[in-house]
């Protein structure tokens, strides 16, 4: 199957944002392996956590717009308890799904 232009820009923008994903992921792994090493103890950061240690004005500030614009039933319970996951995961499992869809597909060669 044939992909268009705007299609192709469409896999890229999706390959680069996988990419981007699967990059946080591995820096969010990198920081809990430092952790580990550092206290003798693994600790696995939720999603949230991460969040608001790197920006807690714009996880407030989500949290604002998502009620407030969007659906107060879409920040709890379902943000809410993805925020609690994991952050390797929520980061790292999109990350690849995106990477792997939206890779480029070499066409048959003569």
């Amino acid at each position: 199957m044939a992909v268009n232009g705007a299609g192709r820009s469409a896999m890229a923008i999706g390959r680069f944002l996988g990419w981007v994903l699967l990059a946080a992921a591995f820096a969010v792994l990198a920081w809990e392996l430092w952790g580990a090493w550092q206290t003798g103890e693994l600790t696995i950061h939720a999603a949230g956590k991460v969040w608001y240690d790197l920006d807690r004005t714009s996880l407030n500030g989500a949290q604002a717009g998502t009620q407030r614009y969007l659906l107060p039933a879409l920040w709890d319970p379902v943000i809410v308890t993805v925020l609690t996951w994991p952050a390797l995961l929520v980061l790292g499992v999109p990350g690849a799904l995106l990477a792997f869809f939206c890779r480029k597909r070499g066409g048959r060669r003569r």
